[in-house]
């Protein structure tokens, strides 16, 4: 049901000039009455995401820590939801940040609470965090786990029996349950919804029906967002709605992440083992002999084209690793994709037959119609960039058909709707540059303002001269106290390395990304039962107030990999360290400096490693920090 617009309209003012005028009341008067505080910063940008509202069109707003930039775009994201009659999405850099906007005490909570505003507000998450009914029946057969136990006590009596259906299945309703496992019952990009029996009791199904009802905000990863935009038109062909509704406007909180959940929803990937299991489970009793051989026959030039890729790889540490494509390759590579189109040929004949059930039938189908789709951007030797690398325990082949600035400029931003781009970090000294062309947008607005705390008076930044192999001893001194310390990585090699070299009695007040599911892990170190999280993904979004973070430990400057899919970008480079890899760096860098001081009763040190080779960019980054730091 459409929800009134929170202020009144009259004949004799627009919508916007009026939007202007409550925002004024609001910023100025009502909400530092109910104890915030009036920022100059906010308001500022409040009235430039008006203005953007008017004109649909883009906007870049970088403002710092300490700005309040979530009520900023909330006031006028809600009120033009309101006026437009479809919801504003809100799409966050990850699954982690998308509980912590809703939280209670967080900012959506505080203006429904002083401006008694009923806000209606749903998640809507990336479908891998999201049980398979499916896959969780698989796992009870062949798996044994105490996390089994924890998902059977949450699932409805309505699943399986008679009872109500109420939402459930979402990751975060499993905070014990280790990534490891949660890959095992997941939903998975090779499950056929559209003919699964249980398609209408799956929580997934619940939760899409649910935000599809809102109102005033839709709360989404990037990666979902990016999802959407990837399969739209396959699913509207094959009579599907689209993953997401339309909406009024777009707000990309952390908004210079954007590429990355780009990248990864534009890419096909080719798992080592998974076509070999798969056609396993469809040779049943019944088959037609012809259709059983070149299953077989598939399954035979799929391990000898994996075979091949292994030999192929260029050996590196980098979790992409670079594929030198030989003729044999190619040619293995063509071999299975002719008898691919035989297959889908034989299961025209086995559909009629109705040996195999529908739903793996269609299943198999759909997956072999992108395996194929796949392999021939593979081996067309054409513009795509492709790399070998470990999913979910797997070797994957991972192919990124075409630069993903073509897409995002045609798909997403081609729509006449307002976008803005919310961080504290969007430009390199006030140029916007890199981040519009990564994008491919060529008309924006933008603006700056710096964060309103005295950093000089609460902060203090430490940079440490030490070689590379001493790195985890320096750490470890400082760990000697009880400093609640953030220590970020560049990536999650790193980390497990670091992981792997710990003294064992600093591990008991450690934890790690990928133990268990991140928010609980951040619930807990806020709650004081864990003194020191380790993390490759919390550079930006994570808010720790006061006592919670004390210290933040940078492990090494986060330079982008050495891998194809940052090479493809270097290769569009006139210079490549100066527009692709220091201004990836630095963006990193400020964000995760950007985790300490949240707000004006935060304190804290930042501890920043640098090796001989990294202290040779001691110049580029002093820049931007909040204060001078100081060697130690």
């Amino acid at each position: 049901m459409r929800q009134a617009i929170p202020f009144a309209l009259s004949k004799e003012k627009s919508f916007f000039d009026s939007l202007g005028d409550w925002m004024g009341d609001m910023l100025y008067d009502e909400l530092p009455e109910k104890g915030l505080e009036c920022r100059d910063e906010q308001i500022f940008m409040a009235y430039q995401i008006e203005k953007v509202l008017r004109e649909k069109s883009v906007l870049f707003a970088e403002a710092g820590v300490g700005t309040g930039k979530t009520i900023a775009y909330l006031l006028p994201a809600i009120s033009y939801a309101r006026y437009t009659g479809r919801p504003a999405l809100i799409a966050c850099a990850d699954e982690t940040l998308i509980d912590q906007l809703v939280k209670d005490g967080g900012d959506i909570h505080k203006l429904q609470q002083y401006l008694d505003l009923n806000i209606d507000v749903r998640l809507a998450k990336s479908r891998d965090q999201y049980l398979c009914l499916k896959r969780f029946e698989e796992a009870e057969k062949f798996h044994d786990g105490e996390y089994i136990d924890d998902i059977v006590e949450t699932i409805p009596d309505g699943v399986f029996g008679q009872g109500t259906l109420s939402l459930y299945g979402q990751r975060s309703d499993y905070p014990n349950v280790s990534d490891a496992d949660w890959q095992k019952v997941n939903y998975n990009s090779i499950q056929q919804c559209s003919v699964c029996d249980l398609r209408n009791r799956c929580g997934q199904t619940l939760h899409r029906a649910d935000y599809r009802q809102a109102t005033d905000l839709i709360i989404c990863s990037q990666d979902f967002l990016m999802e959407h935009i990837a399969t739209k038109e396959s699913r509207e062909r094959e009579g599907q709605l689209a993953l997401l509704p339309e909406v009024s406007m777009i707000v990309l909180d952390e908004g210079h992440l954007l590429e990355y959940a780009a990248q990864k929803a534009m890419t096909y990937k080719v798992q080592d083992y998974t076509i070999v299991k798969l056609l396993d489970m469809l040779m049943v009793d019944g088959l037609r002999e012809k259709t059983l051989y070149t299953m077989e026959k598939l399954q035979d030039g799929h391990e000898l084209f994996f075979d091949q890729l292994r030999d192929d790889v260029i050996e590196s540490d980098e979790d992409r690793k670079r594929i030198n494509k030989s003729p044999l390759l190619l040619k293995l590579g063509q071999k299975v994709i002719d008898t691919v189109e035989s297959l889908l040929e034989e299961f025209v004949f086995e559909s009629e037959m109705y040996v195999i059930p529908e739903y793996e039938l269609r299943m198999v189908e759909e997956f072999l119609e992108q395996y194929e789709a796949a392999m021939r951007i593979f081996i067309a030797q054409g513009d795509a960039v492709d790399w070998l690398e470990e999913t979910d325990g797997e070797e994957t082949l991972v192919i990124m058909p075409r630069l993903i600035t073509e897409v995002l400029e045609e798909k997403l931003f081609s729509k006449k709707i307002p976008y803005v781009f919310s961080s504290a970090t969007l430009s390199i000294n006030k140029d916007f540059s890199y981040i519009a062309n990564s994008l491919g947008i060529n008309k924006f607005q933008s603006f700056s303002v710096s964060s309103p705390f005295e950093y000089e008076e609460v902060m203090k930044i430490q940079l440490h001269k030490v070689a590379q192999e001493e790195k985890l001893s320096s750490v470890e001194k400082l760990l000697q106290d009880d400093e609640k310390t953030l220590i970020l990585f560049k990536s999650k090699q790193a980390m497990q390395k670091f992981k792997g070299q710990l003294a064992e009695e600093l591990r008991a007040d450690v934890a790690f990304e990928g133990d268990r599911e991140l928010s609980s892990l951040i619930r807990d170190f806020q709650a004081d039962e864990i003194k020191v999280l380790c993390s490759y993904h919390l550079w930006e979004g994570l808010d720790l107030p006061e006592e919670s973070l004390t210290r933040v430990i940078i492990f090494d400057l986060p330079f982008p990999p050495n891998d194809p899919l940052f090479d493809a970008k270097r290769s569009f480079a006139t210079d490549a360290f100066e527009e692709v890899d220091l201004p990836f760096m630095l963006l990193r860098l400020q964000q995760g400096m950007g985790r300490l001081i949240r707000t004006s009763k935060d304190h804290g040190d930042i501890h920043i490693l640098l090796n001989e080779e990294e202290y040779k960019h001691k110049e580029k980054i002093q820049p931007i920090f909040a204060v001078e730091a100081t060697e130690v």
